[in-house]
């Protein structure tokens, strides 16, 4: 698995948009203030900035405990194969969703948690 970037889910999208990109200067190479998510590139690192909304919807939020609706922060790492993955994993992580297709991000995507609870996502390419 490869790290690619850590992605802030936040509430304010369009004033954290900002922030990042006017205050901190850093370089947008994907989304605006308008498409809820977004990548910033500095010093060869990304970040993604995330609708909180948009992320519990994905991981199918009202099954979760409340303690895990305040997510604000995920881990994304790119695999070769989500499939193949989900399947080594499977028996040694409880997985929150199924490896799913989600054509308007042009990747498929499986999520789980590390043991204090914190957000990971596994995904490949699509397009």
């Amino acid at each position: 698995m490869e790290l690619t970037h850590t992605r802030l889910l936040v509430n304010n999208y369009r004033e954290c948009f900002s922030f990042y990109r006017n205050v901190l200067g850093f370089e947008v190479t994907w989304g605006n203030e308008d498409s809820l998510y977004a990548e910033f590139k500095f010093r060869g690192c990304t970040l993604g900035l995330f609708e909180r909304k948009q992320m519990l919807e994905a991981i199918g939020a009202e099954s979760v405990s409340y303690t895990y609706n305040t997510d604000k922060i995920a881990l994304i790492f790119k695999v070769d194969n989500v499939e193949e993955k989900y399947k080594e994993l499977k028996e040694k992580v409880d997985f929150i969703t199924k490896p799913s297709a989600q054509e308007g991000w042009g990747i498929k995507v499986a999520h789980f948690r590390d043991p204090d609870g914190s957000l990971i996502e596994i995904y490949e390419s699509i397009e």
